[in-house]
């Protein structure tokens, strides 16, 4: 019977979860959160790197979709290309000038329900102290109980998961140093997993 419950809920849709959820404010599990930024380099290859160090919550309730809400804090400093000098050369003022602006932060302005299972986030991005408002598409993978949850205290309470991706222009935060040879366009993804409440 539990494995039943446990595989309805990973693929029951926003709409059928409303039916018993109730409005909770989600917190981020540092190990399992991810945002990634994709860029092209000067046409011969896609590069990647991450942020590690991220904060922020996510106000949920699948009753009131469009009532979500989303607050995100990156360490600026935390990015990690896996190339220690361009890691630098980021930090430093050609790119984010983390000395003088140390956060990234997204604040999100409204949500529309797009399928069963997947959502358009609209929401001001702000970087070097310049804010722009980017559109993402997010896609619930779960809402309930967490898999892990019988086997780690860690994992015990209610969670989501989700995963989401934007295009934007990164001169548009002025951070468009060898634009467009290395390409303006970068494209963020964001895995994460969420835990109702948090960890006290």
């Amino acid at each position: 019977m539990k494995n039943l419950l446990l595989a309805t809920a990973l693929t029951t849709p926003f709409l059928a979860l409303g039916n018993a959820a109730s409005a909770e404010i989600y917190k981020f599990d540092p190990g399992h959160t991810e945002i990634r930024f994709t860029y092209n380099h000067a046409g011969l290859s896609d590069q990647n790197g991450q942020w590690k160090i991220i904060d922020g919550e996510v106000d949920f309730d699948a009753n009131d979709i469009a009532a979500t809400k989303v607050t995100v804090t990156v360490d600026a400093a935390s990015v990690d290309t896996g190339v220690g000098p361009l890691d630098e050369h980021l930090k430093s003022g050609d790119f984010f000038d983390v000395e003088n602006f140390p956060t990234i932060t997204f604040i999100s302005t409204g949500v529309e329900q797009t399928s069963d299972d997947s959502v358009t986030l609209v929401g001001d991005l702000t970087i070097k102290d310049i804010t722009k408002p980017i559109t993402m598409s997010f896609k619930l993978n779960h809402q309930g109980a967490h898999p892990l949850g019988d086997f780690f205290d860690y994992y015990k309470g209610e969670w989501i998961g989700v995963q989401g991706s934007a295009d934007m222009l990164r001169s548009d935060f002025g951070v468009g140093m060898f634009a467009p040879v290395t390409s303006d366009e970068v494209t963020l993804s964001i895995s994460a997993e969420m835990r109702a409440g948090g960890w006290e």
